[in-house]
């Protein structure tokens, strides 16, 4: 039987939208308010889910002080309180739109958890927009 545990954490970042590839104007237009040359930040709400078996041992599917200190350590040390474009070696050459924010996560995470356990990653940028990863 699979289970289920999730872990809530949040992070605070600032970041802008913007493709250099495309003129000032498209991007303007492409991403309104969110590409502003001054940035601006969210509050991130992010939730780890791991799916797999209970270990007859420990009773745990994952120990989650253990998924708690990974997503602190691979992951959320480098964003927290960062510009992403500036701030970060991830989002250098990569938009940092919710959508790929939480694919980043996702990649930094993946190798730490055992490859039996599903990993999915939803990452809530502000009340309306939620995005999940992987989509099944």
């Amino acid at each position: 039987m699979k289970v289920a545990v999730i872990r809530k954490e949040h992070f605070n970042a600032a970041h802008r939208l913007h493709n250099q590839h495309l003129p000032e104007k498209i991007n303007a237009e492409l991403y309104g308010k969110c590409n502003s040359p001054n940035y601006h930040g969210h509050n991130y709400v992010l939730e780890i889910k791991v799916i797999g078996e209970i270990d007859a041992e420990t009773g745990y599917v994952m120990d989650m002080k253990l998924l708690k200190d990974l997503i602190w350590d691979k992951a959320l040390y480098k964003f927290d309180h960062k510009n992403l474009n500036l701030d970060t070696e991830e989002f250098k050459s990569l938009i940092p739109t919710a959508e790929n924010i939480a694919i980043v996560i996702y990649d930094l995470l993946r190798p730490h958890i055992d490859a039996k356990h599903g990993l999915f990653i939803k990452l809530q940028e502000t009340d309306k927009n939620i995005v999940e990863y992987p989509a099944y």
